[in-house]
């Protein structure tokens, strides 16, 4: 979950105007970024070799 804070902060840097389809796409752009910065700050994240050997099983 997102702060007021911290999504006042994304929304300050979103162009003067954009349509309600551009605007839901950068919410929740921004709402998944914060999740994975939250996961990384919990160190919920792989090595790059672990990457590389999940990508090369696909």
């Amino acid at each position: 979950m997102i702060t007021k804070t911290k999504l006042l902060k994304h929304i300050q840097k979103f162009p003067e105007e954009m349509s309600m389809e551009e605007l839901i796409e950068k919410l929740l752009f921004v709402e998944e970024l914060e999740k994975r910065i939250a996961e990384s700050d919990r160190g919920e994240v792989i090595s790059e070799e672990e990457l590389k050997e999940e990508i090369n099983s696909i």
